[in-house]
């Protein structure tokens, strides 16, 4: 399993948290701008310089447990 830095880590599950609380609560400003500021934070993290992951890697700070079996059969039919 690939280590990923604290803090992609952290933005990551700040991300899925107002995600969900965006959907709980469609229209609210403050959250849609919120998630495009973490999006844009987990998008050009440092960590992804090297290269652009494939949908695998980009899903594994998420869950670092390891991805449910839905997404694992998504990722690799």
């Amino acid at each position: 399993m690939q280590s990923f830095p604290d803090d992609l880590v952290q933005a990551q599950q700040e991300w899925s948290a107002t995600y969900r609380r965006l959907a709980e609560r469609p229209g609210h400003t403050e959250l849609r701008r919120r998630l495009y500021r973490l999006s844009a934070q987990l998008y050009f993290h440092p960590h992804w310089r090297r290269r652009r992951p494939s949908p695998a890697p980009w899903w594994a700070p998420r869950d670092p447990e390891g991805p449910d079996g839905h997404m694992s059969e998504r990722l690799h039919p």
